[in-house]
């Protein structure tokens, strides 16, 4: 089985914590994105990065002194979102980091697909961003099948936690050997699953945890979550898509809503 998450746009440099165990797998093809990015203006990169002033002086500076190969930190902990917080792979055990270094991958619009104890250093690229880099007009197609190649040389399983923007890279291209399993965290309003993004992001982020916790291998186990109020819906679910409800004492969804 492999785990694929999405990314987070606040990331950091943690040299200290634990050692990086490697270099992402696709670093050529982030050396190509980082002469294509380091070739434009800031103002062109601003719109790219679709962000505010202070973020992209940030961006723009980490791009201009950017070394992919010296003083990285780990990816699972550079990542600072709500998903990662949940995660808090910061106080996780020996097993449990082995477990995800094992199962758990991070796509990524910079680095395509990394493992958790890849080195990297901060940057801002999202997937969906409309790059166009050697032809290829925008980041789903400069990456390919690639990344789901690359899943499919490892397992017959793909866990899908990531966002619809990420698991887009991966899905349309896997072949039909391999099973491809996303789990949905809602809520019914009128007869509808309606998930909302941060409680979404919460759940991800725990269900890696309580995955990691539990060395949890075998698809059946995973309808035995029952974090932050959830329970696993038969009803709701089918083989490759299993739905996770809040109990209504326990809902407090926030952010953007999105029916499925």
């Amino acid at each position: 089985m492999r785990i694929i998450i999405a990314p987070a746009k606040k990331m950091n440099r943690d040299l200290d914590s634990l050692p990086p165990q490697g270099l992402p797998q696709f670093l050529e093809r982030t050396e190509r994105l980082t002469a294509v990015l380091q070739s434009m203006s800031p103002k062109e990169l601003q719109k790219l990065w679709q962000c505010n002033d202070s973020i992209a002086a940030l961006n723009v500076e980490r791009l201009r002194d950017m070394d992919l190969r010296r003083d990285l930190t780990p990816a699972v902990l550079a990542y600072e979102g709500i998903q990662y917080q949940y995660m808090a792979p910061g106080v996780f055990r020996t097993d449990h980091y082995a477990y995800i270094q094992e199962h758990l991958r991070i796509l990524s619009g910079f680095y395509g697909l990394l493992r958790p104890f890849d080195g990297v250093t901060p940057y801002r690229l999202e997937m969906q961003a409309r790059l166009s880099v050697d032809g290829h007009k925008d980041l789903y197609s400069f990456w390919g099948s690639s990344l789901a190649e690359n899943l499919a040389a490892e397992t017959d399983l793909v866990l899908n936690l990531a966002s619809k923007e990420y698991s887009r890279a991966v899905e349309p291209h896997l072949p039909p050997t391999v099973r491809f399993l996303t789990c949905t965290f809602g809520g019914l309003k009128e007869g509808k699953i309606i998930e909302k993004g941060t409680i979404c992001k919460m759940a991800r982020g725990q269900m890696v945890r309580w995955l990691a916790e539990n060395n949890v291998t075998a698809p059946e186990d995973i309808k035995s979550f029952g974090d932050l109020g959830y329970h696993f819906s038969p009803a709701h679910s089918t083989e490759n898509h299993f739905v996770f409800l809040a109990e209504k004492k326990e809902k407090r969804l926030l952010g953007k809503e999105e029916s499925i």
